[in-house]
């Protein structure tokens, strides 16, 4: 089962058409840290994050699933050695928080991009999460309303992915 993104902001999975957001740098196979764009291609399904505090049981899947914890975080500094990983905070350099006031990243699947090699700079943080109101765009990642990430990912495993065609 993969994941098949429409450029107009949907995601179909098995005949099944979700909305989404994209994001706002459109769609791009030149993905750079900061173009706000979502990468090209296929990405496989790694890890899925939750916050206990707010989903009380992890989601059923057969992804690995991690809980998030308030010292999580992901490198997003092409300068570090942790570029593109998870880390813990404090961290000294540039990062992003995986324990969020807004909901975003209540449930978030780590999309496997820019991950074998990680080349510095090509894109860091590449996930599907939950969508802001309204659908608002992204910073590059794919975001859906939570209970279809929940449906996706009850039969999704790791050779499962997402499509972003060109």
């Amino acid at each position: 089962m993969d994941a098949t993104v429409d450029p107009a902001g949907f995601v179909t999975v098995d005949g099944e058409r979700f909305r989404c957001a994209l994001g706002r740098g459109g769609l791009r196979a030149d993905k750079r840290e900061g173009d706000g764009a979502t990468p090209i291609g296929r990405h496989r399904f790694g890890r899925v994050f939750w916050r206990p505090d707010r989903i009380r049981s992890s989601p059923v899947t057969e992804l690995p699933r991690v809980a998030i914890t308030p010292s999580m975080g992901w490198c997003d500094d092409p300068g570090h050695p942790d570029y593109n990983t998870l880390i813990t905070l404090p961290h000294p350099a540039r990062h992003e928080r995986l324990w969020r006031d807004d909901p975003v990243y209540d449930v978030v699947v780590e999309l496997l991009y820019n991950t074998d090699p990680i080349v510095p700079g090509r894109g860091s943080a590449i996930f599907m999460h939950v969508a802001r109101p309204g659908f608002a765009p992204t910073e590059g990642c794919i975001a859906l309303q939570l209970n279809d990430l929940l449906q996706i990912l009850r039969i999704a495993n790791e050779k499962d992915g997402v499509i972003v065609p060109g």
